[in-house]
């Protein structure tokens, strides 16, 4: 999926706590523009399943591994292996896309 550069940044708070005024807003976003064209890698866990080393080399094509989630149950979305996400799996035309439900705002380190 290609990356969106359409970011919220209304959200943005000063260090005093207020709302941000317009120009605190604009010059965030320019600050942001270096980061812009950096690739992140983004994956969709759909579910986990833990096998042994003898299970694992019986597995074929067309087998069936059964994972730790349930069908309907949100998938988790992770981008540079941190959980920021939780969504659905979507159909676009032909091929399988993400649509986030849920942003997980984690600590800030």
């Amino acid at each position: 999926m290609a990356a969106d550069n359409d970011m919220n940044f209304e959200e943005l708070q000063s260090p005093q706590g207020d709302a941000p005024d317009e120009s605190d807003v604009i010059r965030s976003a320019q600050e942001l523009e270096a980061v812009f064209d950096i690739p992140v890698a983004v994956s969709a866990v759909l579910g986990k399943s833990k096998l042994q080393v003898s299970q694992l080399l019986r597995i074929g094509k067309g087998a069936v591994i059964e994972l730790d989630r349930k069908v309907g149950e949100a998938i988790d979305i992770y981008v540079n292996n941190r959980l920021v996400a939780r969504g659905e799996v979507v159909v676009v035309e032909d091929r399988l896309g993400v649509t986030m439900t849920e942003i997980i705002k984690g600590d800030r380190r």
